[in-house]
């Protein structure tokens, strides 16, 4: 559909400009629009990792690793965010394109590896959006006892559909809003958590731990360090969502300066809020007994006499949970549509509305979501369980193919006689940034492998990688224009 717009448009399929440095793309009157700003940017990276898995989540892996092991296990899976947001950010600069890591894999790994990386990650995010909506109706029985769970939940299905067909302006404004709450709640739980660990707050019934609850029940690493192997595999998981920040780039003003600026800040915020939570949970609840019954969050405040503590965690995961759905949302949508401009899925996804909205991939994707919901009730045992699985390990990819990216376009970059002083923003540490990107989440899979409850979806998981190659080579290849391959 052709529109006509005064902001920068994110075109389809990019073009070299080695004068400038960077990739541009040539229009196609199928484009989206560059509407965000780069707080939209910063806040939408952030939303995308603190979810559910920060606020519930976590006392499994305290339970798992203990108090030693579940902070190496967080400053390790800190490491592998950092070093894999610094390879997309070089990307991001030089290809802004809202395919993203997509799109970078077709250009500088082939049009198998992008068609592969794009429907896998889309699964894995759709899969999810409708279980995202099951739970924010079930979450709401907790005020509304005597309302079905299914209003509750097509309410947020519609709510959550209106945002995404707006602009991707009210996109961003929506999910800059919900990490704002989720940051507050985070920001909060620390500084009264740390207030009462030192007495400054009192505890009912208990005196101030200090640091006492490192060092007994057990000790630093009460379930050896073989756990922390165990507890990464949890906690890799927990940071996924972090690569919306190439895909929102796309449609973001200034990308060579939004990018750089998200990329350097985001990281050791993040890091700081899943570490200062994490250091304020072992601290006041000794590790045996953190979210055995409830969410660790809860437990502390209701420790330190936050009046409705659970009312108000309650309200926090349901943000979580509406954040979580609207970012998937907007991602597989982009996801659908990058798809399309490389004759890797329907043309009709490439269609944008006068807004500079993909609506029928939008569409295709709340369908898909809801079908994959209705799968965990009437196929639980196999296409649900099938699903789940490759949710689990499409993050994990989609970060080995970014890291891979990363390192083919700055070998090509310097080969084709650019200076890595000239890029906008480069990973440092090259080329040891992407290979420990690609070695670390290949020890992950590994730590899968010998877990007897993780190796039934790592099986499945990677099982679907040789099943998309084989449908590109036989049902895609001869459709895409042949792209020159260099490396």
């Amino acid at each position: 559909m052709t529109h006509t717009s005064t902001t920068e448009p994110v075109e389809d399929s990019p073009s070299e400009t080695p004068e400038e440095g960077r990739i541009a793309e040539p229009q196609d009157g199928k484009a989206l629009k560059r509407v965000m700003s780069s707080r939209h940017l910063f806040m939408i990276t952030l939303a995308g990792v603190i979810g559910t898995g920060l606020f519930l989540g976590t006392g499994q892996v305290i339970g798992q690793a203990g108090p030693g092991g579940t902070i190496v296990a967080y400053i390790v899976g800190g490491v592998l965010l950092y070093l894999t947001m610094v390879c997309l950010g070089e990307l991001s600069v030089v290809m802004p394109v809202s395919g993203s890591f997509q799109a970078h894999a077709t250009k500088f790994i082939g049009p198998g590896t992008g068609f592969t990386i794009g429907w896998i990650y889309w699964l894995s995010w759709a899969s999810f959006i409708g279980l995202e909506f099951l739970s924010a109706g079930i979450i709401m029985r907790y005020w509304f006892p005597n309302t079905p769970t299914w209003v509750w939940s097509a309410f947020f299905i519609v709510v959550l559909f209106l945002i995404n067909c707006f602009t991707a302006r009210s996109f961003a404004e929506t999910e800059y809003l919900l990490a704002g709450i989720k940051v507050l709640a985070v920001a909060m739980f620390i500084v009264l958590g740390a207030l009462a660990m030192f007495g400054v707050i009192g505890m009912r019934d208990q005196a101030p731990p200090f640091l006492s609850n490192f060092t007994e029940h057990g000790g630093f690493f009460p379930t050896s360090i073989g756990a922390v192997f165990a507890a990464m595999m949890t906690v890799v998981y927990t940071f996924m969502g972090s690569e919306v920040m190439g895909v929102a780039a796309g449609e973001t003003r200034n990308p060579s300066k939004a990018v750089p600026r998200a990329v350097k800040t985001i990281v050791f915020r993040l890091v700081f809020l899943y570490l200062g939570a994490i250091v304020i949970l072992v601290a006041l609840i000794p590790w045996q007994k953190v979210g055995l019954n409830e969410s660790p969050f809860v437990t502390v405040f209701n420790s330190i006499g936050i009046p409705y503590s659970a009312s108000l965690m309650n309200f926090v995961v349901l943000i979580a949970v509406l954040s979580v759905g609207n970012t998937g949302l907007y991602m597989c949508t982009r996801i659908l549509w990058s798809l399309s401009k490389e004759h890797a899925a329907p043309r009709a996804f490439g269609r944008t509305t006068k807004r500079g909205i993909p609506f029928i991939a939008l569409v295709v994707t709340l369908v898909f979501g809801l079908f994959s919901l209705l799968s965990s009730i009437v196929a639980a045992d196999t296409l649900f369980v099938f699903l789940i699985s490759v949710s689990g390990i499409g993050g994990a990819l989609s970060w080995m193919a970014i890291a891979w990216s990363q390192f083919r376009f700055r070998r090509q970059y310097v080969r084709d006689g650019g200076r890595v002083s000239d890029l906008p923003y480069a990973a440092p540490w090259f080329p040891v940034t992407p290979v420990l990107v690609i070695v670390m989440n290949i020890a992950v899979f590994v730590a899968m492998g010998f877990d007897p409850t993780q190796r039934l979806s790592l099986i499945l998981g990677l099982g679907i990688v040789p099943v998309c190659y084989a449908i590109h080579r036989f049902a895609v290849k001869g459709r895409q224009p042949v792209q020159p391959q260099r490396a």
